[in-house]
């Protein structure tokens, strides 16, 4: 399992994407507001994302 870096983009949870803002030992802190249908979604600004759970699209 390759865990991610802070800046790093990522997808998890049927197609939602972030940019990974703090990197804790078990998952990472998210900014959702980089998809461009954010405001769209009723999502909170940030999630917590574990690390099995997403998969890194931009190093």
């Amino acid at each position: 399992m390759k865990v991610a870096s802070i800046g790093n983009i990522i997808e998890f949870k049927d197609g939602l994407q972030g940019i990974v803002e703090k990197v804790n030992e078990n998952s990472v802190i998210v900014d959702l507001t980089y998809m461009d249908n954010y405001r769209d979604l009723d999502l909170d600004r940030r999630t917590v994302v574990n690390h099995k759970n997403y998969k890194i699209i931009e190093a």
